[in-house]
Order: C-alpha cells, then sequence, then structure tokens
C-alpha cells in the first residue's frame, strides 16, 4: 500500500484545493464586499486562504509524486511506509491553515505538516541517493 495511498490522497486533496481556489475567485471577483477581499490582498485571513490554496496544491502533488515514486521504486527503497506516512501527514499544513483561519485552530497543525513534507522529500532524497543500482553491485 505504500504509495498507492499517496496517489489516491493526493488527486483527492488536490482536487478539493482546485475547488477552493473557485471559492477565492467568486471572493475576489463576485462578492459583496469584493473590494475589502482585494484590498486586503496581502495581509490577513486573504492571505492565509491563498497560502493554504497554493500549499495545498503544492503539497497533493509532491504526494502523488511521493506515491509514483515508492510504487515504482519500492523494491530498491528503505523505510517507504515512514516516508509515506510523513507524505500524507504533510497534509496537515494547508489543511492547518484553513482550520486556524475559519476555526481559529492553533497553528501546530500547520507546524506538524510543514515538518513532516520536509522530512518526507528529504528522507526520500536520501533514500534515492544512497539506492543501488542493479548494475553497481
Amino acid at each position: 500500500m505504500n504509495g498507492k495511498n499517496n496517489i489516491a490522497i493526493g488527486f483527492l486533496v488536490m482536487g478539493l484545493f482546485m475547488v477552493y481556489g473557485f471559492l477565492l475567485i467568486y471572493l475576489r471577483d463576485f462578492a459583496p464586499g469584493k473590494e475589502e477581499w482585494i484590498n486586503s490582498y496581502s495581509i490577513g485571513k486573504h492571505f492565509e486562504t491563498r497560502l493554504a490554496h497554493v500549499h495545498g496544491n503544492l503539497f497533493a502533488f509532491l504526494n502523488i509524486l511521493i506515491g509514483y515514486l515508492l510504487l515504482h521504486f519500492k523494491n530498491q527503497l528503505k523505510h517507504t511506509t515512514v516516508i509515506s506516512w510523513l507524505g500524507l501527514s504533510g497534509l496537515l499544513m494547508p489543511i492547518g491553515i484553513l482550520l486556524e483561519v475559519y476555526l481559529g485552530a492553533s497553528p501546530v497543525f500547520v507546524l506538524i505538516g510543514a515538518i513532516s513534507m520536509t522530512m518526507s522529500v528529504i528522507w526520500l532524497g536520501i533514500s534515492f541517493y544512497k539506492m543501488k543500482l542493479e548494475n553497481e553491485k
């Protein structure tokens, strides 16, 4: 299962954050009080929601890529389960931003997600660096 869930959840989360982008377009172009929303472009909730949208799609894409690589190289890489779970846990970062904006949640989810995704990417990079290719044996 290592990798499969990253791909499936990555596509689902990417789709949700793409839909969320339509909400941001609505708030910018069509919502009552859109001028106030536009004027707060680089501060407050507007800025935070854009961060969530961008990082949500980036981290979803990273999960798709991580999942593909884990599936493709599962016999040559070690610690694939940990790398997979760290990648999935990374999705807490953009979700945590939205929880902060809309529910006033603690930023702890953002930090856990950011650290998890960073660890997943670095661990996968080190794993590939250490991977022995068949012609090197």
